[in-house]
């Protein structure tokens, strides 16, 4: 196996709405579980920004990552219509001061559309700074409104997560062919020969480590890139570079 560093997209803190599906974390417990793995950083959510108050999930999740310079946040947005927000340039830039460099959509939860009209002001930030939105195939997004806010904000970079393992290749091939910023967190994609296959008809760029932890285990995306056969470079750039390179272009 490779000596890989791994980079999680796709991990989160926080107690559950329904603690029967998994296991409260907390940002100590998450690192340690990192440690374990041996994952140096992640891109973190607090689960508080879905089930619960997106605002006040956001908050826990800035308290929470404060001391830990190895977790990265990601924020919940919400329509900016509802005052909630504020002004937009500021929450922003109270985004960047809480080392918070990527952001997430709740549709479903957060009862509104992933449109234009609605998140018109926050999605042509993003474009312009180049910050990444995080969409969940399992927490209330559609590949139907993946599909409607990419023909909208064809140049937004996005990160697709939590796919189908039931080979999902037919919803996200037409994306990945159509915008070039779409991506593909790999955390529940597990298709026999599936990342061979996408590496060899689009390039490992648009492939993302992720885990899913603690839904999922840290070792099943780990075990499924290491034995995957794909050369070192190529899966070096899933587990960490490729992630890397899309927080770096949206610095300042």
């Amino acid at each position: 196996m490779p000596d890989l560093r791994f980079f999680d997209c796709n991990t989160f803190i926080g107690a559950p709405m329904n603690p029967a599906l998994y296991r409260p974390e907390g940002a100590e417990s998450l690192l340690a579980a990192m440690d374990r793995a041996g994952i140096e950083r992640a891109l973190v959510w607090h689960v508080a920004q879905h089930d619960h108050e997106p605002l006040a999930g956001n908050d826990l999740l800035a308290r929470a990552i404060a001391p830990h310079p190895r977790l990265i946040g990601v924020w919940t947005i919400l329509p900016p219509q509802c005052g909630e927000l504020g002004d937009v340039s500021e929450w922003l830039a109270s985004a960047a001061q809480a080392r918070v460099r990527a952001f997430r959509a709740f549709p479903a939860a957060g009862r509104y559309l992933l449109r234009s009209a609605v998140l018109g002001d926050l999605l042509d930030a993003f474009v312009m700074y180049r910050l990444p939105l995080l969409l969940s195939l399992q927490r209330g997004v559609t590949w139907e409104m993946a599909y409607n806010l990419m023909a909208e904000y064809p140049d937004l970079t996005l990160i697709l997560c939590d796919l189908d393992v039931w080979g999902p290749d037919r919803y996200f091939r037409p994306l990945i062919e159509r915008y070039a910023r779409v991506h593909l967190d790999i955390s529940t994609y597990l298709s026999d020969g599936g990342l061979e296959a996408f590496v060899e008809e689009y390039g490992a760029e648009r492939l993302l480590f992720g885990s899913g932890h603690p839904a999922c285990y840290h070792g099943s995306a780990m075990l499924a890139l290491a034995h995957a056969e794909l050369d070192d470079d190529d899966k070096q750039a899933i587990a960490a570079g490729n992630l890397e390179r899309l927080l770096e272009e949206s610095l300042p």
